[in-house]
């Protein structure tokens, strides 16, 4: 579905200047859209490369795994449905344990097979189940402690202090995240089924 959005906004575009005769315009600002974005990528990919490095050196160390049982009391709490022990949670605590780094891209492989695993406990395999959503709602309100994307844009962009943000990405990213817990808890007091 997004696909078709994008593409018929694309036609839509390019249809318009066409129409208006400013189809030199609109080639100019494809190719200069397509050297910022490259641009942009390898300036970010650094440090996004260094950033997934060290995740997989505290992968391979144990050190996600120690962090992600730190966090399995409070994971279990989150979402009594899941039986202790079971792999869905040190998943769902690798994830977190990346979205706080704001390793988003490394968050992304731990969330998918999370919620594969989730799905297997799921007895309404056409219905998200309770664990599901609230695992869905922590994913996209994303707590981060480390906004490493964040800071290697404002570094791209030539701020003369990148780490600025990062008192405000903290505060702003927990209390999306409890506000997103809160929501979750009041709508499945309310809707039960």
């Amino acid at each position: 579905m997004v696909n078709i959005i994008w593409f018929t906004l694309i036609l839509i575009g390019i249809g318009y200047s066409f129409f208006t005769n400013n189809l030199e315009l609109a080639n100019t600002t494809i190719m200069e859209s397509a050297n910022v974005s490259l641009d942009m990528l390898f300036k970010i990919f650094p440090a996004v490369a260094l950033w997934m490095g060290l995740t997989k050196i505290a992968e391979e160390s144990g050190l996600l795994t120690k962090m992600s049982k730190k966090l399995t009391p409070f994971l279990s709490k989150l979402f009594p449905e899941i039986p202790k022990g079971h792999e869905s949670l040190g998943l769902i605590a690798s994830n977190m344990v990346a979205n706080i780094f704001g390793l988003g891209s490394a968050a992304t492989p731990f969330g998918l097979k999370a919620m594969t695993s989730l799905q297997k406990l799921n007895k309404k395999k056409d219905t998200a189940s309770s664990s599901m959503i609230t695992f869905l709602v922590v994913n996209t309100s994303g707590l981060t402690i480390i906004p490493t994307t964040i800071i290697s844009l404002r570094m791209m962009y030539g701020s003369v202090n990148p780490t600025r943000i990062v008192l405000a990405c903290i505060i702003s990213t927990f209390f999306s995240t409890l506000a997103g817990i809160i929501i979750d808890r009041i709508l499945r007091r309310r809707y039960k089924d």
